[in-house]
């Protein structure tokens, strides 16, 4: 069963002024494509693996055979993480989260600001392409980043456990705020769909 893109829960422009339409179109019609489409190529020289979920080939890269683990790492890794920040993001949202995640958050990190200065730097840290990620782990929670498109999953952690990702590869924002990194960030939290998140965190 090849893999396929999955649509946009909503339309192109629907993040405007924040995140541009164009920027959308490419990064969904033309990026996440490609990692469907060279993660299935991939697959075609290993059959073994084409019943794995997408969450089981990441868990267990590391014992993929070594002439698909690479394209795996960064393909599958692609397709995951850009099928969890779609849903991550929504017009109409930002804001901050309340109820037990919005508890969390400031039980550990002192409030929401300073949750979000410490997302933020992770986001901005990270050198070149990758992802900053908040993660739970038995209703603790923890910020860390992940280089390319690797992912909390090739680390051990369940999906679950995996709340909220941002993509701080370039062609994230490029077109809008060329090498403004920090700028696309500070927009990007009015786009936080928190009650996705919230599922999440009160999943079992």
């Amino acid at each position: 069963m090849a893999f396929t893109l999955p649509p946009l829960p909503y339309g192109f422009d629907a993040l405007e002024p924040h995140i541009d339409a164009k920027t959308m179109e490419i990064h969904h019609g033309k990026h996440h494509q490609a990692y469907v489409n060279n993660l299935n190529a991939a697959l075609e020289k290993a059959p073994e693996l084409q019943s794995k979920t997408i969450e089981e080939l990441l868990k267990n890269v590391n014992s993929a055979p070594e002439a698909v683990r690479t394209p795996i790492r960064n393909n599958g890794g692609g397709h995951w993480n850009h099928s969890f920040f779609w849903r991550l993001m929504g017009p109409k949202a930002g804001g901050q989260p309340s109820g037990a995640l919005g508890d969390a958050i400031k039980s550990t990190f002192g409030s929401f600001d300073k949750f979000k200065e410490q997302f933020a730097a992770a986001g901005v840290g990270r050198f070149g392409s990758g992802w900053a990620w908040l993660l739970n782990d038995g209703g603790k929670l923890s910020i860390t980043s992940t280089p390319n498109q690797d992912n909390p999953l090739m680390e051990g952690k369940s999906p679950n456990s995996v709340l909220l990702g941002l993509d701080v590869w370039e062609h994230a924002y490029y077109l809008k705020y060329q090498n403004r990194r920090p700028d696309y960030i500070t927009a990007w939290w009015n786009v936080v769909n928190w009650g996705d998140v919230a599922k999440r965190f009160g999943a079992k």
